[in-house]
């Protein structure tokens, strides 16, 4: 897959990094990420991702915009609030980069359709905000060998891990969270409140995650729970176990 003229001048700065060069550039031209959620995380992943040049990006999110999002949503507007989330995104990443190819699916994702909906990516980024959809993702990476960039915030605490769990040593979300949030009664941002720059940070850091996993840069870091805690500015990071009894990939092995 080559680069335009107008695509090399666009990724100068890219290029000429050692670690991606043009070879590194067309792997992410090449790229196919499904983005799930379009809100606090995704609307700071997104203008990395589609910036950095992805060529293929699929926004799933079944929301639109309100403005109590605007704080901490930074890709939409006021004149957006009740416009479906999918079409403000899309909209913003085609705005941003023409060279990138945006799928806005305006459906919720749960175990009915996420396998539909994720087959032929490359990786998915979780920016959801509960359990049923995170664990419904998870169970379809998992099954689709695709990796998983799990991100989250609340408050002042942000957490982003990657996730190959169909990997006989690796974990998954599950491993993670166990199965004691298989109901979708658990807090949102609207209970709990969430600091907005927080999420601006923990999604650029999963989109950061990302492109060093298509570009293969540095020490792997599947199974590893970075967290934030942005009260202390502070990070530390984890190493996630695989559960032997996990449901979703305990059977690998």
């Amino acid at each position: 897959m080559s680069l335009s003229d107008a695509e090399l001048d666009r990724y100068a700065r890219h290029i000429v990094l050692r670690e991606v060069g043009g070879p590194g550039q067309r792997k992410l031209k090449a790229a196919s990420v499904a983005l799930i959620g379009a809100g606090a995380i995704g609307s700071a992943a997104l203008p990395a991702l589609a910036g950095a040049g992805v060529g293929r990006l699929t926004v799933i999110e079944d929301d639109v915009v309100e403005l109590s999002n605007l704080h901490r949503q930074l890709i939409f507007r006021e004149d957006q609030v009740g416009q479906p989330k999918t079409e403000a995104a899309a909209a913003f990443a085609r705005s941003l980069n023409s060279h990138v190819e945006v799928d806005a699916v305006a459906q919720r994702i749960d175990g009915s359709n996420s396998r539909d909906l994720l087959a032929g990516h490359d990786l998915v980024l979780d920016g959801s905000d509960n359990f049923v959809t995170r664990l419904a993702v998870n169970e379809a990476c998992v099954s689709l060998a695709i990796p998983l960039v799990s991100a989250a915030a609340a408050q002042f605490q942000a957490q982003v891990a990657l996730l190959r769990g169909w990997e006989a040593d690796q974990p998954c979300y599950r491993c993670f969270v166990g199965d004691a949030f298989d109901s979708d009664d658990c807090d949102t941002c609207a209970e709990l409140g969430v600091l907005g720059a927080l999420t601006g940070t923990a999604g650029h850091f999963a989109a950061l995650t990302v492109l060093r996993a298509l570009l293969g840069i540095g020490e792997d870091v599947a199974g590893k729970l970075f967290l934030l805690d942005a009260a202390a500015l502070s990070w530390r990071q984890m190493t996630l176990p695989k559960d032997p009894g996990c449901k979703t990939c305990g059977r690998i092995g």
